[in-house]
């Protein structure tokens, strides 16, 4: 693809060798004379005089050195666009692998795919043009919007809605039982999982995570929010609009997510407690029960608390070595002036 062509597809400006062809995307340090990479941040500022990239997504503000630009306002975004268009995802071909087992009460939209070994419940309805890869196992009564792409071995169980343009990662389970159990004299009963799942449109759900269906109710995740592997849901959470949690992060029963907060990797969030709107938890933070992160704070360490608060007690402790030298010194020195 010509730099003035991807220029015009980006709604961007080039400066330049206009007709120079790219080829593919590569990191800045990599790139050569036909890929294509983003200058973004101090330390990419730094290193882009050296890069061999045959073209370079840079801010307004960057110094032109003679070399063919792509200008963008957002440098990052801009690139991810043009990774998607210089490696396309291969579309597969519309149908049904003959191995699939489809109920006949099934319903599937206009150009669906569906690979190898397949399972699609009674009552299903898959909009126009998803992807089901090999091994996929779809339930009773559910529903999948358009343009949805399932990788292989995902399980979706009965009585789940999912929106348009929603990715669901090899091995994740969606609409599993809740983890409820009632105690009754010297054993548990196991509390009837009853409920739903319901996941908005644009969506994507990384490999090996679970979003469990509620007890009661819906276990809700809103449009646009992004888990990353090993993320579990618990029954009746609700996970509101564009929200980023990364991996390893657990979430127990009826805990709230309000939009746009950012979650890192492996936190832990006891049940029933709220984050609200544009929070954000530090890796390894832990929220008890019931606890309320409240709008735009940054949150770390466990029990979770304010940055800046986690960070005077991590310095407190580094301090405690030279504290317990100090106090023997002074133990000491008393020591001597009671014996004298």
């Amino acid at each position: 693809m010509r730099v003035r062509e991807l220029a015009d597809w980006l709604g961007a400006t080039y400066e330049g060798d206009g007709e120079r062809e790219v080829t593919a995307a590569a990191p800045l340090e990599t790139a050569g004379a036909e890929e294509l990479s983003f200058v973004s941040g101090r330390k990419a500022l730094a290193a882009a005089s050296a890069s061999a990239a045959g073209c370079l997504i840079v801010p307004p503000s960057y110094v032109s050195d003679g070399r063919t630009l792509i200008r963008a306002a957002e440098p990052r975004t801009a690139f991810a666009r043009a990774v998607s268009r210089l490696h396309p995802r291969p579309a597969p071909e519309p149908g049904v692998h003959p191995s699939a087992v489809i109920s006949p009460a099934a319903i599937l939209g206009f150009g669906c795919s569906v690979g190898p070994q397949v399972s699609i419940g009674e009552g299903t309805r898959l909009g126009a043009g998803c992807v089901i890869e090999a091994g996929c196992v779809i339930g009773a009564r559910v529903t999948l919007g358009e343009r949805c792409r399932l990788a292989a071995n995902v399980t979706v169980y009965d009585d789940v809605d999912i929106g348009d343009r929603t990715i669901l990662h090899s091995g994740s389970v969606i609409g599993a039982d809740g983890f409820g159990f009632v105690l009754q004299e010297d054993h548990y009963e196991k509390f009837p999982q009853v409920g739903r799942v319901s996941i908005g449109n644009d969506v994507e759900i990384g490999a090996n995570s679970c979003v469990d269906r509620a007890a009661l109710g819906v276990t809700w995740i809103g449009d646009g929010a992004k888990l990353d592997n090993m993320v579990h849901v618990g029954h009746n959470c609700r996970i509101g609009r564009h929200v980023l949690i990364a991996a390893q992060t657990g979430f127990a029963g009826g805990v709230v997510v309000e939009d746009y907060a950012v979650i890192g990797g492996q936190v832990g969030i006891g049940d029933k407690a709220r984050i609200e709107s544009r929070a954000v938890l530090g890796s390894g933070a832990g929220v008890l029960s019931s606890k309320i992160v409240r709008a735009g704070q940054v949150l770390w360490g466990t029990p979770a608390r304010p940055l800046k608060e986690h960070l005077e007690q991590l310095a407190n402790l580094a301090r405690l070595p030279d504290l317990r030298r100090e106090l023997a010194e002074i133990k000491e020195r008393l020591k001597q002036l009671e014996r004298s």
